[in-house]
């Protein structure tokens, strides 16, 4: 049930986006320490409860894009596509242009009205608009929404391509 999503493009610096990914950070902050230290994020600790959300290098023209999704015209969600520096062989080709996506994410009065979907598939076409033929991307373990909507959309396991502090699952799929 997509039709009530729209997404486009967005700058990076647009207060709307600022605010998803303060929606974001706290999320995937609180999940984080609940399972570890069975409370939420301490008020220091993420940008949506007092530091400054920077914006993120992967969300600006020419080598990247951000994606803001509207559900029923109210900003819901958010995706970022970056081009990456090569690609190895193991993730396709030499030579092959690899883009990378990044924060995907729904806030959760939007969850289960097709959003995840609906902004993986814009992703794809902006990673495909942008030159690449591969997408790579890499989650944690206990975001399993995350994990689950990938593997349902053609993403394949892989071992690591990055070296990010929390990723515990890498992915990739041929656009």
């Amino acid at each position: 049930m997509t039709s009530a999503w729209t997404i486009s493009p967005e700058p990076s610096v647009c207060s709307v986006a600022l605010a998803l990914w303060r929606a974001y950070y706290t999320e995937v902050s609180d999940r984080w320490f609940q399972v570890h230290e069975e409370r939420d994020t301490p008020h220091r600790r993420v940008g949506a409860r007092g530091r400054r959300i920077k914006r993120p290098r992967h969300a600006h023209a020419p080598s990247g894009m951000l994606l803001l999704g509207r559900y029923e015209g109210e900003p819901s969600g958010t995706a970022g596509v970056r081009l990456l520096n090569g690609c190895s062989t193991a993730q396709g080709e030499p030579g092959e242009l690899a883009a990378e996506l990044k924060r995907l994410f729904v806030l959760k009065e939007a969850r289960g009205t097709g959003g995840g979907p609906a902004l993986l598939a814009a992703a794809e076409d902006a990673a495909r608009a942008l030159g690449a033929r591969i997408m790579l991307l890499d989650t944690r373990s206990d975001l399993a929404e995350a994990w689950s909507l990938y593997e349902r959309s053609g993403y394949e396991r892989t071992a690591p391509h990055n070296h990010e502090t929390y990723a515990e699952r890498w992915y990739r799929k041929r656009l």
